[in-house]
This record gives structure tokens, C-alpha cells and sequence, in this order.
């Protein structure tokens, strides 16, 4: 209890940096007092202050911070924020502003704004930087290339450690990756890596090829990035190069990258696995919602009409025995959690590009043996605590009420059997034919396993409770 109230008062107690942060440009200082002011606070709060404040304050705060300031806060800001203000910005600001950023996140911030403007903003950036900006936004975005940064130190494998040192040198002004050292040979292919560490502590007599990893871990600029992000994150380095068709070192990718680039596929995922064509925001249309949304909606519908059909089929069951309709539900909820579950395991497992068919025979067979195991103690739960409701609150025989149990058990577990092949044979199924099994699966699955279970329940009602033991 008393970690508990320590802990609210320290959550009460934390400063508002945001709010104070938002005063200061708010209020009445003088512009120097304003960026002396904003000095003390790290980017990541003005930033989140940034997107706070109305148009005219970030106007004033796009003035009175030099692009170098500017820059370091734009990182922490989303693509769609970054390419907002940087459009309300003056051309000649928003230039220097592009200059001081990664190349990623320029190319990010470029792509939101409108293209006469982004036109009139390149012109103004010196033909270096020009030149990675427009490399960059070359590849699609669904390239790993879209991701990479210039920002990294290259130098030649032909250099003595003093040679190499003054070129670190040389170079860490313009570039802040300096922890790994990329390697390049006399035809700019990529050859290597160094870490930063290993070139500090080496002697001037050493040999610096002895320093070079020439297994170190790299990517192509055109590989999707879904088919390459498994890699990726499998190193702890912090950056990784990127490469052309032609083996020359194109820029890198950073851990940073990699994190959001992991983030971005989950969401991607998750909006799938709900039946989205793709993720959506707070800030989106109406209209845009709904295209995202009702393509997959009007597939459910033919799909659950399918079901309701098969309902219908089977009305002189239900009209014989209308009690069975009451734990109707049970067995399509079930049925639907458990095709969810191995579902979920399915797409987790298809990250692995390389499973083979036994894998995938092995992954199907373990699933169903999940879904029969459960089945059956739940199954065996259900009959006992469904066979006493039926004779206690019903007040049918012994007979009738277990008979009635008996059948809901043994559907139920068929019912999770069927599902967990289902959530299974679907996504690799999808897999197989190239396309994304995430799209193909959450609400698809549910409604499959619903027809599944109608059939298998009053199915098993109709053998069992009518033709068998005549209870009709």
C-alpha cells in the first residue's frame, strides 16, 4: 500500500513539461529568452508541445529556432506532423530545415507536402543532399531502401589507423552514427564494418583490414521490408547497411528504423487481422474509413448470410427440439476462440520464411491435438454442468437432460477440432498463393468457424438426439 501512494505521488508530483513548455512560447519573452528558455528541455517534450500549440505559436517557434534545433525536434515528430508544419513554414526556412534532418526523415516529411512546394523546397537544398533525398525516395515505401539514412561514416579499406581515425574524424561533423565504421573497396563495394571501440583501442602499427568484420549483417535497398525486418532484428547493432543490386554501400538502417519499421508491420498486421485494408488514425475521414472498412464487410455479409442459410436448413430440428437453440451460442463462441488462438499462432509461425512442408504439417497436426485435448475437458465440463441445468431448472428426466449435454459435448469438441485446422490450413493456405495470410484471417476465420459449428451442432442434433435416440 505504501509503494502504491509513494508511487501516485510521484506521478502527481512529475513536472508539466509540456505546459511549461507551451507557456514559455506562448508568453511574452523575447525571442533569444525563448530559445534560451527551451534549452533546458529535451526534444521529445517540445516536440509533443509542438503539436499542442496553435498555428500562429509554431509559426513563431519555426522562427525563433535555428534549423539545427528545429531538426532535432522534427525527429521525434510523425511523418504526417513533420510534412503539416513544414508546409506552414516559409520556403527559404523549410529548406535550411530539410538540410539539418536524417535523409529518411526529410524524405518522410517531403512526401506529406504538396508537390509544388516540395518542388520549390529541393531547389533550394544544395545538390548534395538533393541527390541522397531523391535516392531515398526512389525506392517504394514498402522497400527497406525507403527506410535507410546516409547518415553514417565510409571509409575506404586501404587506410592506416591514423588515416582511418582523422577520416572518423573528418566526418563525425556532419554524421552522428559514428558507433560502426562501414568499409568500402577501391570500386566502393561494400566490404565490412568496424566497431568504433576496436578502432580506439588499436595500436598506429596494427593493420586495420585485422579490425574489418567482414561478416557483419546488411540488407538490399529493393528487399521488401516484410520479407527482411525478421532479419534485421535478429542483430543488436546499431545500424546496419544497405546496399544496391551492384554491392555499393547505399546508407544504413538504424536500430531507431528498425524499431519503427517493426512497429508499422504490427500495426499493418493488426489492422488486417481486424478486416482493415490498412491502419487507421483519429484524424481520418469518414469516407476513408469506410473504404477501409467495407469491402471485408460485404464479403461477412454473403458469408454470414451463408450461415443463417444452414440455420434454416436444419428448422425441423429446431422445431422439434427448440432447447438446443439455447446453447447455440456456445458452441459458435467456442468454436470462434479457438480458431483465433491457433490463428494467432499460424501468423506468428509464417514469419519464418523458411519453414518447411513437415514444419508446416507438424504446426497443423499440433494445433488440432490442442483443439481435441481441450475439446474434450471442455467438453466434459459442459455435459456435466449443462446435463444438471437442463434437469434442475428445466425440469426434464435424467435421460433427455444428458442425452441433450451428451450431444453439446461431443459438438463442442468436433467443433474446436474443425477450428483449430481451420485457423490453421487458412493462413498457410493464403501464404502458399502470396498473399498476406494476416488479410485473410481474423474476421474470415470467425465466420468459417461459425458455419463449422451450425453444421457440426445441429448436425450432431439431428444423428444423435432425433434419428438415434428418438427424443423428438
Amino acid at each position: 500500500m505504501e509503494e502504491i501512494i509513494n508511487s501516485e505521488l510521484t506521478d502527481n508530483t512529475r513536472p508539466d513539461y509540456i505546459s511549461e513548455i507551451i507557456k514559455i512560447i506562448t508568453g511574452d519573452r523575447s525571442p533569444k529568452a525563448v530559445l534560451t528558455a527551451l534549452e533546458d528541455y529535451h526534444e521529445n517534450d517540445i516536440a509533443q508541445a509542438f503539436t499542442a500549440l496553435d498555428t500562429g505559436a509554431r509559426k513563431k517557434l519555426t522562427r525563433i529556432c535555428p534549423p539545427a534545433m528545429l531538426a532535432e525536434v522534427f525527429e521525434y515528430l510523425d511523418e504526417e506532423d513533420a510534412g503539416k508544419f513544414l508546409s506552414e513554414m516559409d520556403i527559404k526556412k523549410a529548406a535550411d530545415l530539410i538540410s539539418e534532418l536524417d535523409t529518411d526523415t526529410a524524405v518522410d516529411a517531403l512526401r506529406e507536402i504538396d508537390k509544388e512546394k516540395r518542388g520549390l523546397i529541393i531547389e533550394l537544398i544544395n545538390p548534395e543532399i538533393q541527390k541522397e533525398i531523391k535516392l531515398i525516395a526512389s525506392f517504394d515505401e514498402d522497400e527497406i531502401g525507403s527506410r535507410m539514412t546516409t547518415n553514417c561514416i565510409v571509409i575506404s579499406d586501404g587506410l592506416t589507423i591514423k588515416q582511418a581515425m582523422n577520416e572518423l574524424i573528418s566526418q563525425a561533423k556532419d554524421n552522428d552514427n559514428i558507433s560502426t565504421l562501414f568499409v568500402v573497396d577501391e570500386s566502393d563495394e561494400y566490404y565490412g564494418a568496424i566497431d568504433l571501440k576496436d578502432l580506439i583501442t588499436a595500436r598506429s602499427e596494427d593493420s586495420l583490414s585485422e579490425l574489418i568484420a567482414t561478416s557483419f549483417p546488411y540488407v538490399y535497398a529493393t528487399e521488401e521490408i516484410d520479407e527482411c525486418i525478421e532479419r534485421l532484428k535478429d542483430y543488436s547493432e546499431s545500424s546496419i547497411p544497405v546496399l544496391d543490386n551492384s554491392n555499393k554501400l547505399l546508407g544504413v538502417i538504424t536500430a531507431q528504423s528498425i524499431i519503427e519499421v517493426v512497429d508499422d508491420e504490427m500495426g499493418e498486421d493488426y489492422a488486417r487481422l481486424a478486416g482493415l485494408t490498412a491502419e487507421e488514425d483519429l484524424k481520418e475521414p469518414l469516407k476513408d474509413s469506410m473504404k477501409k472498412r467495407l469491402p471485408w464487410l460485404l464479403i461477412l455479409l454473403g458469408l454470414g448470410i451463408a450461415v443463417s442459410s444452414v440455420v434454416g436448413a436444419f428448422e425441423k430440428v429446431v422445431a422439434q427440439l427448440t432447447l438446443i437453440m439455447a446453447f447455440q451460442s456456445l458452441i459458435l463462441d467456442m468454436a470462434g476462440n479457438v480458431g483465433t488462438q491457433s490463428l494467432a499462432v499460424t501468423i506468428r509461425v509464417l514469419t519464418d520464411e523458411n519453414l518447411s512442408f513437415g514444419q508446416k504439417l507438424h504446426l497443423v497436426g499440433k494445433e488440432m491435438k490442442v483443439g481435441f485435448f481441450n475439446g474434450v475437458i471442455l467438453g466434459a465440463i459442459s455435459f456435466g454442468l449443462i446435463g444438471l441445468y437442463i434437469m434442475l431448472f428445466k425440469g426434464r428426466s435424467f435421460g433427455f437432460s444428458f442425452a441433450v449435454s451428451g450431444c453439446i459435448g461431443v459438438s463442442l469438441i468436433l467443433a474446436m477440432i474443425i477450428s483449430s485446422a481451420s485457423g490453421t490450413l487458412i493462413p498457410l493456405f493464403f501464404k502458399k498463393i502470396k498473399v498476406d495470410p494476416a488479410v485473410a484471417s481474423g474476421p474470415l476465420i470467425t465466420t468459417i468457424n461459425d458455419l463449422v459449428a451450425v453444421v457440426t451442432y445441429y448436425g450432431m442434433s439431428w444423428v444423435l438426439l432425433i434419428n438415434v435416440l428418438h427424443l423428438a
